[in-house]
């Protein structure tokens, strides 16, 4: 039937329908852009983002300009000064930081291990790690008795 009444209907009233048709599409879609946009509010107001654990830590440098002393910790974009050296034809290794045997293990990090083997321990977290290993191998390991 309604095949049959635009079919009848005169240009100018088919232009007029599709203006009309437009303006009502147009509105539906702002009314719906608001509602997703307060519903957006609310679900980012709840949720919390995710960033990885190493997020603003400072990290030691691993490349040093030997002329002016400028670092690069070897993160994020390559430093300028390191770009135009490796550009001039420097290898990266040329500007590496040497690590003493010393240096690749702090004492704050010694610390820190100590303190999570010792909670480990007293709250047994190692031995369900070993249980979970032994059920991925498919099973208890076999001991010999004593």
């Amino acid at each position: 039937m309604a095949k049959a009444s635009l079919a009848s209907m005169s240009i100018d009233a088919l232009l007029s329908l599709r203006d009309d048709i437009g303006s009502v599409l147009a509105r539906r879609a702002n009314e719906l852009k608001d509602q997703l946009s307060r519903i957006g509010e609310h679900v980012s107001a709840g949720t919390r983002r995710r960033f990885s654990a190493m997020r603003g830590r400072r990290v030691a440098p691993k490349y040093r300009n030997p002329r002016t002393g400028e670092t690069w910790s070897g993160r994020g974009a390559m430093a300028g000064w390191l770009s135009r050296a490796i550009e001039t034809g420097a290898s990266l290794k040329d500007f590496a930081i040497e690590k003493s045997a010393g240096e690749k293990s702090s004492s704050k990090t010694k610390k820190l291990r100590s303190n999570r083997k010792a909670a480990n321990k007293k709250t047994g977290k190692m031995r369900s790690a070993k249980k979970k290993m032994a059920r991925k191998r498919g099973g208890r390991r076999k001991t010999a008795k004593k």
